[in-house]
């Protein structure tokens, strides 16, 4: 099957909507060659923790009937995707990774967001993998074993969203839906060679979302094509009232401007901190990046470093506090890797955590000077492409460190003060193993950010490979 054929693995959103809108193709027929890929890749990938088969056909059925009826069936009719397992759907349990929230009752209502892409005519197939609780970088959960990587199946596909990205880039479906607090969606996007948004904080509503570290949780899309990535980010857009942090903000649609060009758009290198540390390759995609689009200009922030420390520290204290009757009453029942560090969080100092706030606000201060000189910034995703299963460590300017805290060296320095970050999927001169750029923008740019990412795709600089598993 090409990849103009919507039932192909390869078919990207924008044409399964084109043509179950033109009845060239039922959204029946759509769903059941979705479920099919589903089936005979989860042994190999371990992707999907639940399958919503009778929901998604319900869901295809009434696209089907509102086409025949005349009607609108939304954006993305017929269109296949699924869900970080953090994500209530009606009917299902959230585990959110865990063995602990096995025991709660199913939810009775879809989060926001998955209520929204059914409005817009987006089949859901289910719930995907992901780390315990979202505190993870590599989706190696105890519970439920690895996620693994459709680009090399003895590697991660990142984390915590790792089944997102994995679902995606195995073409099972054409995007999915993720969550990225310290680079969750970011790292997934650089292993598995996808683009990932994570918008600005408060863009999206989290309502219906299992939390992590409510000041630093974000929502956001994966997808194989820049045009896919907006249509369900558009999707999703608008305030709730069911999430205070969302309730304010209008809707932006970023689909209408992708074609429309650059502007003028100033981007910048992010130097320093952001240029050592990495393998070279993901420098140098970096550099790749910076060359097509003439960039000379490079910012350093020397603080860069404690930028991280902050986001540690607030990442740990939060997200020890969340779960402290759980670590007290079922210790036993969490993942180690996730149990251990939500224990030391719960144990840090109020003191350190006043800190860190305080340096976040002097952070967020310190880009928006920068911003004032420069609409976008480059920085690498990940500091090396994807690691092997199980593998612990890892070296980088020839110090071995540790592969899970380490994954988010890049992004957490931009986690915690909101920003929203397009990550590029870079081909890696080095091997075959993807990479990504993050692309960061000030605050409420998604548009132009994405229209800078379309551009991008448009030249041929940054493309998300081929679905190797059919």
């Amino acid at each position: 099957m090409s990849a103009a054929d919507p039932l192909s693995p390869h078919a990207d959103a924008t044409a399964i909507a084109a043509a179950v809108r033109s009845r060239a193709v039922t959204a029946a027929a759509v769903t059941e060659a979705a479920l099919a890929r589903v089936e005979k890749t989860h042994t190999r990938l371990n992707a999907f923790t639940t399958v919503t088969a009778d929901r998604a056909r319900a869901e295809a059925a009434a696209v089907d009937a509102t086409i025949a009826a005349g009607r609108d069936p939304g954006p993305l009719a017929g269109v296949p995707y699924a869900v970080k397992d953090l994500f209530d759907l009606e009917g299902v349990v959230t585990v959110a990774g865990s063995k602990i929230l096995r025991d709660n009752p199913p939810a009775a209502i879809d989060a926001t967001a998955v209520a929204r892409l059914r409005a817009a005519g987006a089949v859901c197939l289910g719930a995907v993998n992901m780390g315990e609780f979202a505190y993870d970088f590599v989706t190696e959960n105890a519970h439920t074993g690895p996620t693994r990587n459709p680009r090399d199946l003895a590697r991660s596909s990142g984390g915590s969203s790792g089944g997102s990205a994995a679902a995606v880039a195995a073409g099972l479906v054409p995007f999915s839906l993720g969550t990225d607090t310290n680079g969750s969606i970011r790292v997934p996007s650089s292993f598995c060679g996808l683009w990932g948004l994570k918008p600005t904080y408060g863009r999206l509503s989290r309502a219906g979302s299992f939390p992590f570290v409510s000041s630093l949780d974000h929502i956001g899309p994966f997808a194989r094509s820049v045009t896919d990535l907006a249509l369900a980010y558009d999707a999703m857009q608008g305030p709730d009232p069911l999430d205070p942090g969302c309730a304010q903000w209008a809707v932006e649609p970023a689909t209408p401007g992708l074609e429309t060009g650059l502007g003028g758009v100033r981007v910048a290198v992010l130097d320093g901190y952001f240029a050592t540390g990495g393998a070279p390759a993901a420098h140098a995609a970096v550099e790749t990046l910076a060359a097509a689009l003439g960039v000379t200009r490079r910012v350093t922030l020397p603080e860069a470093g404690l930028a991280r420390a902050a986001a540690f520290t607030l990442t740990a204290s939060e997200g020890g506090r969340l779960h402290l009757d759980r670590l007290r009453t079922r210790a036993a029942d969490f993942d180690p890797a996730a149990r251990d560090r939500l224990l030391a969080g719960a144990l840090l100092p109020a003191a350190w955590y006043q800190q860190a706030q305080k340096f976040r606000a002097w952070w967020r201060e310190r880009f928006r000077a920068v911003f004032a000189e420069a609409d976008v910034l480059l920085a690498p995703a990940t500091p090396v492409p994807a690691t092997l299963l199980g593998q612990e460590t890892m070296t980088l300017d020839g110090r071995e460190m540790l592969v899970r805290p380490n994954l988010g060296l890049f992004t957490q320095p931009i986690s915690f003060i909101g920003l929203p970050v397009v990550a590029a999927p870079v081909p890696n001169a080095a091997g075959p193993l993807p990479l990504a750029v993050q692309l960061i923008a000030a605050p409420w740019a998604e548009a132009g950010l994405l229209r800078l990412a379309r551009h991008l795709e448009k030249i041929g600089v940054c493309a998300a490979p081929a679905s190797p598993l059919d």
